[in-house]
């Protein structure tokens, strides 16, 4: 197995690759020309942008000058706070097409839950999948509460929720729970912003495989059935975060990385969706 044939098969029936790239704070044309270039040249299949990051315009170039085969990417965004609500959220799509230069996504996500608009967003989202505008459709940032309270009135579920995940934060509750409910999680900052690399037993585990911490920490997410999407602007780096799948984790070790867990976010905390609005 390689990052380029590694896939999760989605509850619609559609696959996504396991291992993607995230494309968050990466800025300028060149740079964003060379990050995509050298991700592609080494297997990554799945890029993750979204209207908040400000670079969806970048990305869609960067694919048009590269010449990248539609066929071969998996590309996702994710509709912004503002942008939530029926009419908004199909509206600030068709922008995100048109920013990216494509006629579909193979993921579309709500970035944030928010109370405002919480249903009519996810009924958007249905009717552009049936439009034909997103293969699939997800959410991000949604713990069990968001994703109870959405299963009162969707049609159709997530088929990815998209968390912040790393050893210092491993979400066990919630991976149950989306494994129960046929949801893929896929872990945003999964090497925790860079916080969880100077631990003391990924180090040893490190020395052990010939591998850095980084290395470890991806082949703990791939060993746990997460997706996962580092994001690195550097050639050598995102080389690295790609060569993961040439060793393997013990039981052990990767019950030594679960122990790590403190609950430490790194990124903001998910809002709680309010007291049932009884108008629904």
């Amino acid at each position: 197995m390689t990052i380029k044939d590694n896939y999760l098969k989605l509850a619609d029936g559609n696959q996504m690759p396991q291992e993607g790239f995230g494309l968050y704070k990466v800025t300028g044309q060149e740079t964003m020309n060379n990050a995509i270039k050298s991700a592609y040249e080494d297997g990554y299949r799945l890029f993750d942008t979204a209207q908040l990051y400000g670079n969806e315009a970048q990305v869609g170039t960067a694919f048009k000058q590269l010449q990248l085969p539609r066929e071969e990417l998996f590309v996702t965004t994710k509709v912004a706070e503002e942008n939530q609500g029926y009419d908004k959220a199909i509206a600030s799509v068709k922008e995100s097409l048109a920013k990216l230069q494509l006629d579909y996504v193979d993921l579309l996500l709500v970035h944030w839950p928010i109370e405002r608009s919480f249903f009519e967003t996810w009924r958007a989202f249905e009717d552009m999948k049936k439009a034909g505008l997103t293969k699939s459709i997800g959410v991000s940032n949604f713990e069990m509460i968001h994703l109870q309270y959405l299963a009162t009135k969707a049609h159709e579920m997530p088929v990815v929720d998209q968390v912040e995940l790393h050893p210092l934060l491993t979400q066990k509750p919630l991976l149950k729970f989306n494994q129960d409910h046929q949801i893929i999680t896929q872990a945003w900052s999964p090497l925790g912003r860079g916080a969880v690399l100077g631990q003391d037993v990924l180090k040893a585990i490190a020395t052990a495989h010939g591998k850095s911490p980084a290395q470890v920490i991806l082949r703990w997410h791939l060993q746990c059935g997460v997706s996962f999407i580092p994001k690195s602007i550097h050639e050598a780096r995102i080389a690295q975060n790609a060569d993961i799948y040439d060793f393997s984790l013990s039981d052990d070790e990767m019950q030594r990385i679960d122990a790590l867990n403190n609950y430490q976010r790194t990124g903001r905390e998910p809002e709680l969706v309010y007291e049932y609005d009884k108008q629904y």
